[in-house]
């Protein structure tokens, strides 16, 4: 077994986990990340598939009470089909877009200085949505009708670009819709489930060839860094929205993407695929 395979694996696999769910995106970091570590590899994009699963497992066990009764009260409460159907219909633009635009998106966009710039302007955009007066009318998950549905699920589009981050894009975005701050970040948080449950299987069919024996070890090492550091994303996340902006994750956005410039630019980092 290689050591420093299972290294990478550890590193990545915790950068995925604590990046996920928190609005300063994980595909930008595992690119960037994954790029310093020689990482990047078609190998590499399908140990990314694991460690995106493992995290999405995590929040599905961090919401299991919820999940259960949406599960089990479906086929007769108005509110379990509603909220199904909320997710349904904030799901499907990004799935469109992506299934039209991805091959486009990779081969221009997954590059770190792309990626750096979507940092910033993402940071920006979130100082500037803090900024703003925020009005809410909707204090729960439940109180979501489909028409702010679709509105998350436009603002989910955002994430196609590397660097914008998904959670991101969706609680800000809900924020800007008029949904409490802990409304915003819970849907995001279930979004999430259908989202990258979807990504992961066709990133897994795609890819699949690539699977073999010999990397058991370095996949199961990613998933589980992956689904512990997420976790605590998850639960760190909650109790911070209940007493906190997000204008602490706009400047690590913003400073992070100065730095990523500044070495590309500087050469101080070789960006290889920059």
């Amino acid at each position: 077994m290689d050591i420093l395979l299972l290294v990478k694996a550890l590193i990545l696999g915790i950068v995925e986990g604590l990046t996920e769910f928190l609005p300063i995106s994980s595909t930008g970091h595992l690119i960037l990340v994954g790029d310093l570590l020689d990482f990047n590899d078609e190998k590499g994009k399908m140990f990314e598939v694991a460690i995106q699963f493992a995290a999405i497992l995590a929040v599905c066990w961090e919401f299991r009470g919820k999940i259960g009764e949406v599960v089990l009260n479906l086929p007769s409460s108005k509110q379990a089909q509603r909220f199904v159907f909320n997710l349904f219909i904030a799901f499907l633009p990004a799935a469109i877009l992506g299934l039209l635009f991805a091959k486009s998106i990779k081969a221009h966009l997954f590059k770190p200085v792309p990626v750096a710039l979507a940092f910033i302007i993402g940071g920006f955009v979130i100082l500037w949505a803090e900024k703003r007066k925020h009005n809410v009318r909707i204090e729960t998950v439940d109180d979501i009708r489909w028409p702010d549905a679709l509105k998350i699920g436009l603002a989910q589009c955002l994430a196609l670009i590397p660097g914008t981050s998904r959670s991101g894009a969706t609680i800000i975005g809900g924020l800007l819709f008029g949904l409490s701050r802990r409304a915003a970040t819970e849907f995001s948080f279930f979004l999430a489930i259908p989202t990258l449950f979807a990504a992961s299987l066709y990133e897994f069919y795609k890819y699949h060839a690539l699977l073999q024996v010999e990397d058991a070890g370095m996949f199961l090492v990613g998933a589980v860094a992956s689904f512990i550091s997420a976790f605590f994303a998850v639960r760190g996340l909650l109790r911070f929205v209940s007493k906190h902006d997000f204008t602490a994750f706009a400047w690590y956005r913003i400073i992070f993407g100065i730095v990523v410039l500044a070495t590309a630019y500087t050469q101080v980092v070789n960006w290889s695929h920059g």
